[in-house]
This record gives C-alpha cells, structure tokens and sequence, in this order.
C-alpha cells in the first residue's frame, strides 16, 4: 500500500505538516496518530485470538494468512512446502540459458529415462537415445503418435 512512496515523497510531506500544524503541535499529534495506530492493532489482535478461540482446537494451525486468494490457492493446489503435482522436478528440469540461447539441452527427465530404460524395455526408449537436432533440423514426426 505505501510501498510505492518514494523518499521525495516523504520528505514532502514532512514539510507540508510543519507547514499546516507547526513545529510545536507536530510531536503531539505523531504521539497521537501512533497511539491511534497500536489501538487499532491490539484490537486487531485481539479479534483475531477471539476468532481463534471460538473455532475450537480443530482450527488451531488456522492463519489469517491462508485468507488471501493466492495463498489459498496455492497451499490447495501444491499442498503447502509439498510438490505433489511435480512441478519442482519440471521446473529443476528446464534450461533457461539454454532456451535463449536456441541450443538444444536435452532434460533431466530425458537423461534419467536413457539411463533407466533399455532399448528393448520400451518403443520410447529409442526415438529419445537419438542424436541431438542439428541447427535448423526438424525432428521426427510420428503421424501414430499425435
């Protein structure tokens, strides 16, 4: 919210409330607007532990937190520090310096099947053993595959 006021900014504003209140009510009123500030968050905190308290022991690990869309979203969909859809293999797989630089890199996923797989334990394991693209190559279609 007031992450995008710049120093220029604060420094203007300091001097326009010398300007309107005066140097001499300028340290009463911060001492009341801050006291002002630490009422409201005592209150805040303290609706907070009564929501807490009122929904049981069940919702102990409940965090206000989790209410945000984002957050909500993704401690559902990935399960919190968990990766059960493997999207940390995936994105520990990509290469991005490779990407920008139009070379071809083949991924750890790719690596880890010709290791794995022998040539005669699966169909897949020989189009994948194949020697990397040349530069303007195509690579093989396979009209039964699509």
């Amino acid at each position: 919210m007031f992450t995008d006021v710049g120093p220029l900014e604060v420094v203007t504003l300091v001097i326009l409330a010398i300007v309107i209140f005066g140097p001499d009510k300028l340290p009463k009123l911060i001492q009341d607007v801050m006291g002002f500030v630490r009422k409201v968050r005592t209150f805040a905190d303290s609706a907070k532990e009564d929501i807490r308290s009122e929904l049981g022991p069940e919702f102990k690990d409940f965090d206000f937190e989790d209410l945000n869309p984002k957050t909500f979203v993704r401690k559902q969909l990935l399960g919190g520090n968990e990766d059960p859809l493997g999207f940390k293999e995936i994105r520990d797989g990509l290469d991005i310096k490779s990407v920008l630089n139009d070379d071809p890199a083949p991924s750890r996923a790719v690596a880890d099947l010709t290791k794995s797989a022998s040539p005669l334990a699966s169909p897949i394991a020989s189009p994948v053993a194949a020697d990397p693209l040349q530069k303007d190559e195509r690579p093989p279609f396979d009209p039964d595959a699509t």
